[in-house]
């Protein structure tokens, strides 16, 4: 999951929440919650999850070459 869908689908569980719903629909996709504390936890599982993804810092990218020879 990207992180702009991570953000949409934090938005959608918000909106839906607030709105007194049980089940949030974004990006065609639709989850249905037993109760609010579940809502609760998922959108506290998607804010840490953003919160990580935005702070993680971008890794160079490494390059791994490969030789062989017959030993002579």
């Amino acid at each position: 999951m990207t992180l702009d869908e991570m953000k949409l689908a934090l938005s959608a569980l918000r909106a839906a929440r607030f709105k007194g719903l049980r089940s949030a629909s974004y990006d065609g996709r639709s989850v249905t919650y037993g109760s609010d504390a579940e809502m609760a936890s998922a959108a506290a599982d998607l804010e840490k999850l953003i919160a990580a993804e935005e702070s993680a810092p971008v890794a160079p990218r490494r390059r791994i070459y490969t030789t062989s020879s017959k030993g002579l």
